[in-house]
């Protein structure tokens, strides 16, 4: 068990610092790792930051390592955050499955057991690893939030559920309807129980369709050659909802684009400028 911040990796990169922690988490009840870059503090004293929520099997590696973000980061300079997807460990609940359990988080406060013990992503960003940004490393202004995927729907849900924190969302290949979607279905009878109603609150359709007030700006990202498009992934119904409402979110089809980090490299810089505006 790690009670404190345990600095990991640290590398110069572009003018700035990538960096991976572990702590224990006590809203988890597991340690966890987490990834940060930071633009150069004496040029960016406080920096806006970013939060990036990754797909289903992957860590907060995937993105620091395969989307080509900090170049363009640290030219605007903009702090990236990246938690885990899950809990982990020996002691916390898994499944044989590759998309639940430990790696398939999906960014939910579980309710039903064995998972309602650890799997809290949802309290772990928006309180905990907050938290930690914010005492530990200054970083205290404007914020936004984009995701891949399980980490898509993650963004949307967080930044809709919390419009006055977050300036702006964007999202690549979301999962923007789970209540309806194979992926999303497995997760929420599993994670949340049987009372459809509950789950709700944890689908961007939702929430997009119930929002008031304050409306941060959101960009998604689908490739029109990912596998998943159509039967796990639906943009089209949460542009329709926005289009209703008159809410500010943009959708662009990649033609010939698939769900992997190609893609996310591809535009990544587009997301992070779309970003700074609101920043």
């Amino acid at each position: 068990m790690t009670e404190k911040l345990e600095l990991l990796e640290e590398h110069r990169s572009f003018d700035g610092v990538q960096r991976k922690y572990r702590h224990y988490s006590t809203v988890l009840g597991c340690d966890m790792t987490f990834s940060l870059f930071l633009p150069n503090r004496e040029q960016f004293e406080t920096p806006p930051l970013v939060w990036w929520l990754s797909g289903l099997t992957c860590t907060d590696d995937n993105f620091t390592h395969k989307a080509g973000a900090q170049k363009r980061a640290a030219e605007l300079g903009l702090a990236m955050l990246m938690p885990d997807t899950s809990p982990r460990g020996d002691a916390v609940a898994d499944d044989a499955d590759w998309d639940l359990g430990q790696g398939a988080g999906f960014y939910v406060n579980a309710t039903q057991e064995p998972w309602a013990r650890n799997f809290r992503m949802y309290d772990y960003i928006v309180t905990e690893l907050t938290g930690i940004a914010r005492d530990t490393f200054g970083l205290t202004g404007p914020e936004s939030i984009m995701g891949h995927s399980m980490g898509g729907h993650g963004a949307l849900v967080i930044g809709l559920r919390n419009p006055d924190r977050f300036r702006s969302i964007s999202a690549f290949a979301p999962i923007v309807n789970p209540m309806e979607v194979p992926w999303g279905v497995k997760a929420f009878d599993a994670y949340l129980g049987a009372d459809r109603e509950s789950w709700s609150k944890w689908d961007a359709t939702k929430l997009l369709a119930k929002h008031d007030g304050t409306q941060p700006p959101i960009l998604i990202d689908q490739g029109t050659g990912d596998s998943f498009f159509g039967e796990q992934l639906q943009p089209e119904k949460l542009a329709n909802i926005a289009n209703s409402k008159d809410y500010p979110l943009t959708l662009r089809m990649q033609d010939g684009y698939d769900h992997s980090y190609y893609f996310i490299a591809s535009f990544i810089e587009e997301h992070l400028v779309f970003h700074q505006k609101y920043l």
